[in-house]
């Protein structure tokens, strides 16, 4: 069993990022599996300086934070190594960079994303 510390931080890292998805315009979750470290790189400077948080976070802690803010239905699609993207202004920040970079990378998928506090599949997310 973990300690009360261990417990402690992950609650903190559930707390921290469902405040921040609360707080956003939209959402894009990831598999990035494959990706080079080179590409990978040039892909979260684009993110940051699109104003967009990128973080790999357990899964089993993102699907906590989807349930505090109401996005039970993103649960589904954390599978595997998944990453979040979080556009805190531009709700189209974090679907126009992933996108370039999915499209790049055969490996790198898109999963789904979050609009207006409602789970949107893939197809939606690219459009």
């Amino acid at each position: 069993m973990p300690s009360n510390a261990i417990l402690e931080q992950k609650k903190q890292v559930v707390a921290d990022l469902a405040e921040q998805i609360k707080a956003s315009a939209a959402g894009v979750i990831v598999n990035y599996q494959g990706i080079t470290v080179d590409d990978d790189t040039k892909m979260r400077k684009a993110l940051r300086e699109a104003g967009v948080k990128y973080k790999v976070v357990k899964n089993s802690l993102t699907g906590r934070a989807c349930d505090e803010v109401g996005l039970s239905d993103m649960k589904q699609y954390l599978t595997g190594m998944t990453a979040i993207a979080i556009g805190t202004n531009d709700a189209v920040a974090p679907a126009k960079v992933l996108k370039e970079y999915a499209e790049k990378i055969e490996s790198f998928n898109i999963l789904a994303g979050y609009l207006d506090g409602k789970v949107v599949d893939v197809e939606t997310v690219k459009q």
